[in-house]
């Protein structure tokens, strides 16, 4: 039993280090797709056979209203993976892919490998599994060079139930080597089942009216089928693209060239800190540095400041990475700072705001002060730390009872309505098994 456990702790751990280090490498700050493309402008190519060739016109009419993606209208012909000169066309692929220009790659291909499942090798073994995830993996590595994002799109379910059979056994494959090498998996079996999970030639179509989505061979689609289709992939591929556009924001993201593209303020408050500190300087003429600019109150302006904090986060393997994130300051005019800042005076008490304290990955801790507003009467307002409400509800706080209140468990017990009377409540008398008894 022992020996068992230790064969399987070792397998196990074998199967982590055989795992491709780059299997879900993603761009800079977490986008699958590269945040910079050359001219602002993601190149797509179609690869694939003829299931690619339709759902390449479907992504054209689909994608031609959205700015910033062009289509290659030349789909890179891959008849298969697994027939006899398919090792030959794998090696061209990887010739091809070397120095082609494109900044995504959407594959469909496999109608025609199906077949392969019933020559020379059996369905009952896996030596057919073995050589068909070793020809995808040499596809999808092909593709994935020069940073390249990859969107595969499995296999539809087909009228004939051997060919459906097959079509799911290739599409468990194709699932799992995209997870590990990376590759965004587009699953167009299950978009196209009806409602009892087998196969119709007719749907709803990407407007929701009933259509004929299915070719008559039960294999290809019709130009709805084909729309439809490509609607999957544009849904994916919008949204990555999105997520790669918003990450332009972030410092360590682009060189300086592309920063000074995407974000113009930021350079251009660099350049008027620039000519600030340039006029201030004291000339060869003996010009004396001007000073800064004074608003009410005796405040001078703030500079333009930007720092740097190395924040530790886990990299890949457990291992820890350093990233230095650039914290910036934008220049303050002194009117604006007059405004703000309040001073302490002998007839008035300064507002002393609240501190409100988080905790940020790196082990930083981030310390934020809020000044709460007045009230109409001049009192000064609660902040919401401090309502009842947050401190009973949220903190768990017990208020201190008032007298008389049903919290109120002193004793002797005061009488609430003494003010109302007039008078001084009386006197308690515990013990004494009368409520209300005087001495």
């Amino acid at each position: 039993m022992l020996r068992a456990l230790l064969t399987l702790a070792l397998s196990a751990l074998l199967l982590v280090r055989a795992l491709p280090v780059g299997a879900q490498e993603q761009g800079p700050g977490g986008s699958f797709i590269t945040p910079f493309p050359d001219n602002d402008v993601y190149q797509v190519q179609i690869v694939g056979d003829w299931l690619a060739e339709g759902l390449m016109g479907g992504l054209v009419q689909a994608l031609n209203a959205g700015p910033g993606v062009s289509i290659i209208r030349k789909r890179y012909d891959l008849p298969g993976i697994m027939r006899s000169n398919s090792p030959n066309e794998l090696a061209a692929l990887e010739q091809a892919f070397t120095t082609d220009p494109s900044h995504i790659a959407i594959v469909m291909v496999g109608a025609q490998d199906r077949y392969s499942l019933n020559r020379r090798r059996s369905e009952n073994t896996d030596e057919w599994r073995n050589e068909y995830a070793a020809r995808v993996d040499r596809v999808m590595r092909a593709l994935r060079k020069s940073n390249r994002a990859v969107y595969w799109v499995g296999l539809p379910n087909m009228r004939r139930w051997q060919d459906n059979e097959r079509a799911q056994k290739m599409n468990d494959v194709i699932r799992e080597r995209a997870y590990l090498n990376g590759v965004r998996y587009v699953d167009a079996y299950a978009s196209f089942i009806d409602e009892s999970g087998g196969y119709s030639d007719w749907g709803p179509d990407v407007t929701g009216k009933s259509r004929r989505l299915r070719d008559s061979d039960g294999v290809h689609f019709t130009e709805a089928g084909y729309l439809k289709l490509a609607h999957f992939v544009e849904r994916e591929l919008k949204r990555d693209i999105a997520q790669a556009r918003t990450e332009r924001s972030i410092p360590l993201a682009g060189d300086p060239a592309e920063q000074s593209r995407v974000n113009p303020e930021k350079v251009r408050l660099r350049a008027e800190e620039a000519a600030r500190q340039q006029a201030a300087k004291t000339t060869k003429g003996g010009t004396v540095a001007a000073a800064p600019a004074e608003g009410p109150d005796g405040a001078r302006d703030q500079k333009l400041e930007t720092g740097k904090v190395d924040i530790r986060i886990p990299g890949p393997e457990g291992t820890e990475q350093v990233v230095t994130v650039d914290i910036v300051r934008p220049a303050i005019p002194a009117s604006i700072v007059a405004l703000v800042t309040r001073k302490q005076s002998n007839d008035k008490a300064a507002m002393m705001g609240d501190v409100l304290v988080d905790q940020i990955p790196g082990g930083l801790t981030v310390m934020s002060s809020i000044t709460p507003a007045r009230n109409a009467d001049g009192s000064r307002r609660r902040s919401p730390t401090q309502s009842p409400y947050f401190r009973v509800l949220e903190k768990g706080e017990r208020l201190p009872p008032k007298p008389g209140r049903a919290d109120d468990f002193s004793w002797p017990r005061a009488q609430a309505t003494a003010e109302v009377r007039g008078g001084e409540p009386p006197a308690m008398v515990p013990g004494d098994g009368s409520t209300g008894a005087t001495r």
